[in-house]
This record gives structure tokens, C-alpha cells and sequence, in this order.
């Protein structure tokens, strides 16, 4: 069995007390966000990011220890359990090797084997395998002739016997484990088009070939796609002569010709007829497996740089959910997400209302002030932009208008949800709510829709979803917990994703908040229906109070540490009244922080996080991200030309590449060699969602609405940096975790 801190300790390369406690921490029921913030001395101040990947990983050597245990039992309740079985067993790295070890003892259906077995014909096959005696195996054969078993002649049995002996070949463990390896280090997948002629995306594969061990993760998840919709067939070709030699050297060592050529066909045929179709579902299955894994990781890094983006706060936004026929419908909304007024107008074909249009949603600016117009991406989008530039053109206030992409706003309309918050308005008007308020504040908003329908992955819709989900969700409770949330307006929605807090909690409070008014102290939360003192423990940290009666409830410092921010205040010549929503300059008083912490008895990164949200209360540290781009004016795919040089909002990065929105409706593709003059293994090393850049046009083709764009700007290589967040630990922690990934071998997932 697997020392499970041990192994821990090897592969994330931490030192044992960080994994003994990490591990005892989570046993105890402590969710992953409060372990990373509030038990850092315990952890050594491991990251959330770190944490989940350390308890997937925990998960699975536990999964293989119960497994490498159950198979013993079974093994041995057959009377065929030996100490080199135990020790194989204990030594299997992956479930896959427990499986091959179980493989002879599993119980089989009636196989060609097991009916020549029946026949009495097992010691013929041990006999000719062993190549210990110098008669002729037609001779010994001919021992086993018995009409009442239908075995009427010496080649019947033969027969039988290398039935038999092709299922030993194939059931053996350790074969299996070489043609694996050789396999999967010097086999090809060769991919071809099922109808040549037929176009369609996948034409690149109509021809396609590459060594396994080199197939990116793209790609494999690309063909098995073509491969679903019956577009291209694929096959594994195996390195089958490296194969036969490397299993006769291990099975045939007899000089005898026909010993030789007995087993030498049992051997093909056990490998053409047995081993080579599970090898190649293994191995693709083992691709596919991977390319899940690192989507999955990308497309977590994505959703976690879209969630964080910064809000746009206290402005008021008018937002539009374009559409032809039925109209774009119009919301307005306060700086705290209070729908104003609502409405829907027709100044895009068919129905060209272009002066009523302006009438009404002139009339709606002035009314409530508007300062932004935003604008969902899909149907329509174009023409509702020219639309609202040439508004923006008439009034005699400065008003910017912003695209936003509105994928997932459909599914959050259409949702339970959405009936529930907005039971007055139809699906597109909770739609045109939801666009406007995922600009004015991305993550309480995005919180409200599937992880997956935000889009910004890649091949979501083909992966495992339950280990999606579970990654996805990860994502964002840990945005939720790094920001903390108001207690007071948060929607069940964003409260669920708080650490302790189930979706049943989270909804009842909401319920003591809308019976007892307002919170206005964190210790109120006992009060809620099943919210007792362990849950509170968790969530209390990241639910933030403003003006209530505890000035330190509107900060990140948990409870339990409310003496110890006290006595840091006094020491300091302040007391808590003095906290201000400009916070204190505390740091500058402080000499020596390892000095204090130790007089105050207290972890030295718990006196630095309190010291951190006692300078700044309420602090939000999504305000430290670039803001989106605003513009004033439209641009089209034909304004392009060769050359320009343009800032755009990355909106999607891809293995490849990234997507970059630079204002015409049609992101722009920067691949990855266009990035940066550096090598790098994928584009989150170097840029992330969000990030504003600049870039140049390389080329644009209208035809196919695709432009290519470079951030590799000629004379001044600092222009194709992105803008960095100050905050740049995700970046960071993507290289380290791809770097133990690396590490690992057979890490797979649940």
C-alpha cells in the first residue's frame, strides 16, 4: 500500500509536516479556501490552487490503496493469492496496473480458452509453455485424445492448447505493461476521412499522422470529436515487430522448431486477437484522459481571470440584448445592480425604428444617467452597436459603450433562477439584466450560470463532466472566497460558493436577512437555520459587513482572530473606530513583523494578512485589474488592414493560441508562436483572460471572418507585453502545477 504523506511529500516536492497537516485539516471537514486562508503556519502557506490539486491527488492514492486491498481479498478468496501477487499489488502505481494484475483472476466469460480447459487440455498448453522436454509436442498431444470431450486428434488439441496458451500470454501483467509502453513511445495515430471529398472543419485531419507520444491535447480531443460524428476514423498503429520480437525474447527460448512455431503463432494471435484492441482503447483512452486534464486546468485559468475581472462600480449601465425580429430589450441599471426601468426597442432590420429608438433610450439616459451602454455579442450585435454609436453621437454627455460577451446569459434567463429573481419579465429581459450586470460586477453574476456555459474552453461539451464540474466549481469558490462578498446583497447564488455554506444555507440566509432586516454583526449567522458553529467557522472569514456594529466584520480577519487585530491596533496607538474604509497605514509602524509575531503570539502570515485587511477595510482586490476597454466609436472586419496596430481585451485562451477582442465583432487568433519572442510550452504562461494588449494585424479575411494578429510589435518588444494584474498568482501557479504535473507519472484522475 501507498504511504500516502509520503508519496504527497514526493510529488509536490513539500515537507512533511506541510502534508500531515494538510491532510489532517482536511479530514477534519476544513474546506479548501479556509485551510488556504486562515491555516497558512499549518499549511506553510500552500495556495488554494495547490490545496485542491494536493486532495484530488489524496483522493486517488486513497481510491488505490482500497482497491489494491479489495483485489487482494478477491485474489486470495480463490486460494491465489502469493507473496509476489502482494507485492505486485503494492508496488501498482495506477489503477489500470491493479487491473492488469487481476486480469487471470477475474471471472471470465466462456472464452475459447476456458472451453479447451474444459476439455482437460490446461497441462498440454503448461507443458509446451515450460519447453522443458525434447519430444515432439505432436506426440505429447496426442495423450489428450478423448472423443467424449470432442477432442478426436492431436491437432485438436493443439488447437485448443494454444487457445489456451494465447489467453496466459494476454492475462500476464507484466506483457501487458511492455506492449503498453512500446505502444505508446513508438506508435502512430493514423487518422483518415471517412468521405475524402466531404468538406468540413476537420479537413486538416483527412490525412493525418503522429507519433502518440507527441499528440497535443488539441488535437486528440479535435479527432475524437471528427471521429463522433463519424467525419474521420482513426486507428492506433502499433510498433507490432518491436512488439513480437520483445515477447518472444520473453516467452520463447526453446531451440525445437515446433515448439518455436507454436508459440510464435500463439504470440500473434494472442497480441492481433486479445492484447491490441484493449492496448489501443487504453492508450487512446489514456490520451483522451490527459487532453481532458490540461483543458480542464486551461479552461479553469480562463473562468478564474474572467470571474476576477474588475467591476465597474457606482455607474449606471443601459443594457441591450440585440435581436431582428423580436426587438432588442433594454434594462437599466443602478451602481448596486437595482433594475431601473426596462423596455424594447426595434432600430435594426426588419424593423428600422430607428427615431423611436433614439426617443426612448434618450429619454432613459437623462432620466437615470446613464454612464455606459452595453451591449450582448450575439445576434444582432453589429448593427445594435452602429446603432448606439450614432446615439452615443447626439447627446450632449460623454457615454462609452462596451461589447460583452453574453455567452450563458440565455441559460441564466431561461434558469429557475432567473424566473425566480425576475418573475415579472420575459427570458430576454432577465437576458438584457444579465448582460448589464456582468459588466458592472463579473463574478457575482457569472456565479448564477453554469461554469460551462461561459465559454471560455475549449471541447467542454466532449470531456467528463462530472470532473468538470467539480474543477469548474473549485474555480470559483475560490474566486468567491479570495474577493469575500457583502452579506448583505449577496444572491444565493454567490452565498453558495462560500466556504461551509451549502445552497440550502445559503437560501435561508437570505431568509433571516428578509425577517430580521439587515446583518450587522458576522455573529448573527448562528442564528440562521442550519448554519452551526463548524460552518461559521468556514465562511465567517469571507463575508464582509459594511457599517455594522463590529468594524473588523468588514474585513477578511476571521473571528477567531479579532483579539489578536485588537492588540495590534492598541500596540499601534489605533483602536477599531479608527478603521475607515481608507484604511490605516500600518505598515509603515511595524519594524519587524517577525518580532511582533512572536511577542503576540501569532503566525507571522496571519499577522501579515491581518495587517493587509486592517489597512484596507472593504478592500476589493479585483480593483487592482485592468479595466475593460470602452469605446465610442465601431469598427468592422473590413476597417482592418494589414499593419494596424490595435489594444484589445483577451477574451479566450486555447493551447494554440488566444483570442483577442479588438472592437469588430470577430476575435482576432494570436497563436502561440506570435505571443512572445520567449519559448513557452502554453499561452497561460505568458498571458491570461482579461489581459489588456496590444497587437498588430497580420492578415484578415472577410470571407471567412478570421483575423490573424501578432503581439510581436516590430522596434519595441515591450508593446507585446500584456498589461499585468498586480495580483499574478495565477499565472504562477499554473507553471508550478504544470511543472509537478510533469512530475507525476500516471496521474490520473478520478
Amino acid at each position: 500500500m501507498f504511504d500516502e504523506i509520503l508519496t504527497l511529500q514526493q510529488e509536490f516536492s513539500l515537507r512533511k509536516t506541510q502534508v500531515e497537516n494538510t491532510v489532517k485539516l482536511i479530514d477534519e471537514g476544513n474546506t479548501i479556501p479556509f485551510i488556504a486562508r486562515y491555516r497558512k503556519e499549518m499549511t506553510g502557506s500552500l495556495d488554494d490552487q495547490v490545496l485542491r490539486e494536493l486532495y484530488d491527488r489524496l483522493l486517488y492514492l486513497r481510491n488505490l490503496n482500497e482497491k489494491c486491498e479489495q483485489t487482494k481479498k478477491l485474489i486470495e478468496e480463490q486460494g491465489a493469492l502469493t507473496d509476489e501477487i502482494t507485492a505486485a499489488l503494492e508496488n501498482a502505481k495506477t489503477l489500470s496496473e491493479i487491473e492488469d494484475i487481476y486480469r487471470p483472476f477475474r471471472p471470465k466469460r466462456r472464452t475459447r480458452a476456458t472451453i479447451a480447459k474444459e476439455k482437460g487440455l490446461a497441462p498440454l498448453a503448461d507443458f509446451i509453455m515450460l519447453q522443458l522436454s525434447d519430444d515432439d509436442i505432436l506426440k505429447e498431444a496426442q495423450k489428450y485424445i478423448n472423443a467424449e470431450k470432442e477432442v478426436e486428434t492431436a491437432e485438436q488439441a493443439l488447437e485448443g492448447a494454444h487457445d489456451i496458451v494465447a489467453e496466459i500470454i494476454s492475462d500476464n501483467a507484466e506483457y501487458r505493461k511492455i506492449i503498453r509502453k512500446l505502444t505508446f513511445d513508438k506508435g502512430v495515430l493514423e487518422v483518415k476521412a471517412a468521405e475524402p471529398e466531404k468538406e468540413s472543419v476537420y479537413e486538416m485531419y483527412y490525412d493525418f499522422h503522429e507519433p502518440v507520444k507527441k499528440m497535443a491535447g488539441h488535437r486528440v480531443l479535435a479527432v475524437n470529436r471528427g471521429e463522433k460524428e463519424g467525419i474521420l476514423s482513426v486507428k492506433l498503429e502499433a510498433p507490432v515487430e518491436d512488439i513480437y520480437n520483445k515477447l518472444k525474447k520473453e516467452i520463447v527460448f526453446s531451440q525445437k522448431d515446433d515448439v518455436v512455431q507454436f508459440l510464435t503463432e500463439a504470440i500473434d494471435d494472442s497480441y492481433k486477437r486479445l492484447i491490441a484492441p484493449s492496448i489501443e482503447r487504453e492508450i487512446r483512452s489514456e490520451l483522451t484522459e490527459k487532453a481532458e486534464e490540461s483543458a480542464i486546468k486551461v479552461f479553469g485559468e480562463n473562468l478564474r481571470q474572467l470571474l476576477l475581472q474588475a467591476p465597474i462600480k457606482e455607474k449606471v449601465v443601459l443594457a441591450l440584448d440585440p435581436g431582428f425580429r423580436t426587438g432588442c430589450k433594454v434594462a437599466v441599471i443602478d451602481g448596486f445592480g437595482k433594475v431601473l426601468d426596462t423596455g424594447v426597442i426595434y432600430p435594426v432590420p426588419p424593423h428600422n425604428k430607428i427615431d423611436a429608438a433614439n426617443k426612448i433610450l434618450t429619454a432613459m439616459i437623462n432620466k437615470h444617467n446613464v454612464n455606459i451602454i452595453a451591449i450582448g455579442n450575439g445576434t444582432a450585435s453589429r448593427e445594435t452597436e452602429q446603432f448606439a454609436v450614432n446615439l452615443i453621437k447626439t447627446l450632449d454627455k460623454e457615454i462609452y459603450y462596451i461589447i460583452v460577451n453574453e455567452a450563458g446569459a440565455s441559460v441564466y434567463s431561461a434558469s429557475k433562477l432567473g424566473a425566480e429573481e425576475f418573475p415579472d419579465y420575459d427570458v430576454a429581459l432577465r437576458s438584457a439584466v444579465s448582460i448589464g450586470r456582468r459588466l458592472q460586477d463579473p463574478l457575482a453574476e457569472l456565479v448564477k450560470i453554469d461554469p460551462k456555459s461561459i465559454g471560455v474552453g475549449q471541447y467542454q461539451h466532449d470531456m467528463n463532466q462530472k470532473l468538470l464540474g467539480e474543477a469548474l466549481g473549485g474555480v470559483v469558490e475560490g474566486c468567491v472566497n479570495s474577493v469575500g462578498i457583502d452579506l448583505n446583497t449577496a444572491s444565493p447564488s454567490l452565498l453558495s460558493y462560500v466556504a461551509g455554506i451549502s445552497g440550502t444555507v445559503a437560501k435561508n440566509i437570505i431568509a433571516y436577512r428578509q425577517e430580521n432586516g439587515p446583518f450587522t454583526n458576522r455573529k448573527q449567522l448562528l442564528k440562521v437555520a442550519k448554519l452551526g458553529p463548524k460552518a461559521f467557522e468556514q465562511c465567517a472569514g469571507f463575508l464582509r459587513i459594511d457599517g455594522g456594529s463590529e468594524p473588523l466584520d468588514n474585513t477578511g480577519v476571521h473571528p477567531e482572530s479579532y483579539a489578536i487585530a485588537e492588540e495590534l491596533l492598541t500596540k499601534l496607538g489605533y483602536s477599531k473606530s479608527d478603521l475607515t474604509n481608507k484604511g490605516l497605514d500600518l505598515s509603515k509602524k511595524i519594524k519587524d513583523v517577525k518580532a511582533l509575531a512572536t511577542e503576540m503570539n501569532v503566525g507571522e502570515p496571519t499577522l501579515n494578512d491581518i495587517v493587509k485587511e486592517l489597512e484596507k477595510p472593504g478592500r476589493d482586490p479585483r480593483d487592482e485589474m485592468p479595466k475593460p476597454i470602452l469605446r465610442s466609436d465601431v469598427l468592422g472586419i473590413e476597417d482592418l488592414s494589414e499593419g494596424m496596430i490595435m489594444r484589445g481585451t483577451v477574451r479566450n485562451v486555447i493551447d494554440f493560441g488566444v483570442f483577442v477582442d479588438i472592437g469588430v465583432h470577430q476575435d482576432g487568433l494570436v497563436h502561440i508562436s506570435q505571443i512572445t519572442d520567449r519559448y513557452i510550452k502554453h499561452p497561460l504562461e505568458a498571458v491570461s483572460v482579461g489581459d489588456i494588449v496590444e497587437v498588430k494585424v497580420l492578415s484578415v479575411d472577410p470571407a471567412k471572418n478570421r483575423i490573424s494578429l501578432t503581439m510581436l510589435l516590430d522596434g519595441d518588444a515591450s508593446k507585446s507585453k500584456p498589461e499585468q494584474k498586480k495580483d499574478d498568482t495565477p499565472k504562477k501557479a499554473f507553471d508550478k502545477k504544470d511543472g509537478r504535473n510533469n512530475k507525476r507519472k500516471n496521474n490520473n484522475k478520478k
